[in-house]
């Protein structure tokens, strides 16, 4: 009766006085803190968690864990709004609260604007809210696809198969996308978009395939541009979808592509090796050429017979030389060759 009388009152007072949001609701103070936060959603990848960046208002409830929002300061046209509450104190928030990610948390996602009333009832166990009351009749939209959701998620769970998945995936798709439709809301097929084509989502390599054909996406595309022109939905949605389109084009024409850029690039590198070699080639035969002119004749010739691998002895019996001049002579071969041993000159001259 109380919730009923609530109503009654806000809708007249809304007709009468200057337009104001008021959104309630009870907590149970047994499981929850008594802060009750109020978040806007402008960004659809982050409908479900605690961002803190995106909490508006924060009240306390009373003692009977009652608590209400309310004022003219929100959009006039509908947003995606999150009351929460959670166990976080507020010197932790910061830490639980890491990525939007706070275990001991409870959440209510809906549509209103800056004119609408929304009453939230109290449940039982550790269910925050049960059934939402308003005047604005998208309000709800949430708390049913949610409720779809469930029923998928019983589906999948029934037979855990390679082929049922597979079935699921695609019933399951499509049965979420047309409820989408059907709501006659874009900002409620948004929350179902994000979902189909979440990367983490086993649904999102289907999303891929399915973006491919159907023009579905452009249709929604068009329907947020008409009714919600100016909101960041639409700007992210847009950005989003000319994104994952390109991604889509681009991997049906990659095998083509890619397999020929490669095999430039082998054959860019092959060449570029064989010009090195053969350039190194020529530099060390230049090399050589340069310091065997600085050889005397008789360094040359005993150089040859190095080459020949003959000793000390034979060197100086072939040129007729004493073997104290043949080791000067080698010494001085590898001074000017810049070597230390038979073995240097044999690979320097062999390579």
């Amino acid at each position: 009766m109380r919730t009923r009388l609530v109503i009654l009152f806000l809708l007249f007072t809304s007709l009468t006085s200057k337009a104001q949001f008021s959104f309630s609701g009870h907590v149970d103070k047994k499981q929850w803190h008594d802060n009750v936060y109020l978040s806007i959603i402008e960004d659809y990848r982050k409908i479900s968690g605690v961002y803190s960046e995106q909490i508006i208002a924060r009240i306390k409830t009373d003692s009977l864990g009652y608590f209400e929002f309310t004022g003219n300061q929100l959009e006039n046209e509908n947003r995606i709004y999150r009351i929460h509450v959670d166990n976080c104190f507020d010197d932790d928030q910061g830490r639980n609260h890491f990525n939007g990610h706070c275990d001991d948390s409870k959440e209510v996602i809906f549509i209103a604007k800056n004119s609408d009333t929304i009453v939230l009832p109290f449940s039982f166990e550790k269910q925050m809210f049960c059934d939402i009351q308003s005047n604005n009749e998208k309000a709800t939209v949430f708390v049913k696809i949610d409720s779809l959701r469930e029923e998928m998620r019983f589906a999948f769970g029934e037979y855990r198969s390679e082929a049922s998945r597979k079935l699921n995936n695609k019933k399951w798709f499509k049965t979420l996308q047309d409820y989408g439709k059907e709501l006659n809301e874009p900002i409620a097929e948004l929350y179902i978009y994000s979902f189909l084509s979440d990367r983490r989502n086993d649904l999102h390599e289907h999303y891929l395939e399915d973006l491919k054909t159907n023009a579905y996406y452009d249709a929604l595309l068009d329907r947020l541009v008409k009714y919600y022109p100016n909101s960041p939905y639409t700007k992210q949605y847009k950005a989003e979808l000319a994104s994952d389109e390109f991604i889509v084009n681009t991997t049906s024409d990659s095998k083509f592509n890619y397999n020929y850029i490669l095999y430039f690039i082998l054959a860019l590198s092959l060449i570029g090796n064989i010009w090195f070699w053969l350039h190194y080639k020529k530099l060390q035969t230049k090399t050589i050429d340069n310091a065997k002119e600085q050889l005397t004749k008789q360094e040359q010739n005993i150089l040859t017979l190095l080459l020949e691998e003959k000793s000390n002895k034979e060197i100086a019996d072939t040129l007729f030389v004493s073997l104290s001049t043949v080791k000067t002579h080698i010494n001085n071969i590898y001074k000017k060759l810049n070597v230390n041993s038979r073995d240097d000159i044999k690979s320097l001259f062999n390579n």
